[in-house]
């Protein structure tokens, strides 16, 4: 898993880090960095993807939240929140 940046004509060191750490996320290497910095036993292991499971079934079978149309501001009204007016009132 050999993560390799070029730089780019004219990019500074700063834009190529935030190129390498996004590249490193895609890859899922952070995420596996910090879950191998501490050990976890194989029982806690599968006491946690058991819960996260659990969690996941729970939020699949809630049911879905109503939502409500916004309720229409007092700029709305009068058409100041629209495109192709020319200066509005202040």
């Amino acid at each position: 898993m050999a993560i390799r940046i070029k730089s780019r004509h004219g990019e500074s060191v700063n834009q190529m880090l935030r190129r390498f750490k996004k590249l490193c996320e895609k890859e899922g290497l952070t995420k596996d960095v910090k879950r191998k910095q501490y050990f976890e036993k194989p029982s806690e292991r599968r006491r946690r993807a058991m819960r996260k499971a659990i969690a996941r079934v729970i939020r699949m079978n809630e049911p879905e939240p109503v939502v409500k149309p916004k309720a229409r501001d007092a700029r709305d009204a009068r058409g100041a929140g629209r495109s192709g007016g020319g200066g509005g009132r202040r």
